[in-house]
């Protein structure tokens, strides 16, 4: 196919009710005997950024899949809008996708891959061409409209990808993976691009990731999925420092387990029953064991340890540190003049008793 068919499906007007969410209901699908998601229900606020984080096998595409209408659900019903939309195809809903893969046309230029879903849409010549200028200049490609995809780098590929996605205006914007293929540094400018974008044109947009800090640094709201099924969702705040079960707490970042070996807990609560103590890495204060104590030390559990390790990794030290028979990761940004701690040194570890917090087994 040279060029995009001529007779194109219009895709359907979205209503842009005030307000306007996507509801999962009770939502299952199922292949064979396995269930991707189970029993799925979720609401999205008009104008969020939510994403759907979790390993892989969480369930987390598929309800991606289903929101874009390429699968549909085994059960329950998909509401956007306040209306069904789970029998219609993904080519009538209004909405703007962002494929893993970018799913850019090989042979079609730069602006032609743009105007494709404008095309779709029904929108004549002199507005798509309007409209593709001004997204190309917003995602800094002005100059690039007349190449092939193959000619661009992966970081313009990419932004070429969310112009695509975002160009028609849709209320609704997907984004499955949108950094796994660039390097750290890329992926960071993105997040910062990502965000812009976001802000600037209130797409009500739905994120799938395995990123922690892709999810922690993007979203509104983040719903961590696990066996097909939601295990919690909050903030990115929230979630980390407030993390319901120990899923959660080791997938968000790091955590500290403090349920086995001879170190007793003190913390500001009482533990409830079924949970497990834990304490984030950064905080956790390391220093000498001959240093002053802190100013609050009478709010802080004080314990001496042996380091075992010490992490380099540019702006942050990582230690582990065995006390009695448990090992604690610590955590430290590197500042100027900072002491660093070598294997083999006895150190002493404080930590606030109410940055403890107990989270279900």
């Amino acid at each position: 196919m040279k060029n995009p068919p001529e007779q194109i499906t219009k895709v359907l007007p979205h209503e842009k009710k005030e307000g306007m969410e996507i509801e999962f209901r009770n939502v299952t699908k199922t292949y064979g005997q396995v269930a991707a998601v189970k029993d799925f229900s979720l609401s999205v606020r008009r104008g969020e950024f939510l994403t759907l984080l979790g390993p892989s096998g969480s369930g987390k595409t598929t309800a991606l899949m289903l929101l874009a209408g390429f699968i549909e659900p085994t059960a329950g019903d998909l509401m956007i809008g306040g209306s069904r939309v789970s029998a219609v195809p993904s080519y009538r809903r209004d909405q703007g996708v962002f494929f893993q893969s970018y799913a850019l046309f090989p042979h079609l230029t730069v602006r032609r891959n743009l105007e494709f879903p404008l095309e779709m849409r029904g929108i004549k010549s002199a507005e798509r061409r309007q409209r593709v200028d001004r997204m190309l200049e917003r995602v800094r490609l002005k100059d690039f409209g007349d190449r092939m995809p193959a000619q661009l780098s992966g970081g313009q590929q990419q932004r070429v990808a969310l112009a695509r996605a975002l160009v028609a205006m849709p209320p609704i914007l997907l984004l499955d993976e949108p950094l796994s293929a660039l390097d750290r540094n890329l992926r960071e400018q993105m997040q910062i691009e990502i965000k812009g974008l976001h802000k600037e044109f209130g797409n009500t947009t739905v994120c799938v990731t395995h990123d922690q800090e892709e999810a922690l640094t993007l979203s509104d709201r983040i719903v961590v999925m696990r066996n097909g099924q939601i295990e919690q969702i909050d903030t990115p705040e929230a979630l980390y420092d407030r993390p319901a079960t120990r899923f959660v707490a080791s997938f968000l970042g790091d955590a500290n387990f403090l349920d086995a070996g001879e170190l007793k807990v003190e913390s500001d609560g009482v533990q409830p029953s079924g949970t497990v103590p834990i304490i984030r890495p950064e905080r956790i204060r390391v220093a000498s064991a001959d240093v002053l104590k802190r100013a609050d030390a009478d709010r802080c559990q004080v314990v001496t340890g042996v380091i075992t390790e010490m992490i380099y990794a540019g702006p942050m030290r990582k230690y582990i540190v065995r006390v009695g028979n448990t090992d604690l990761m610590v955590r430290e940004h590197v500042a100027a003049g900072q002491r660093a701690f070598s294997p083999g040194e006895v150190v002493r570890l404080e930590w606030l008793r109410s940055d403890v917090r107990f989270v279900a087994v």
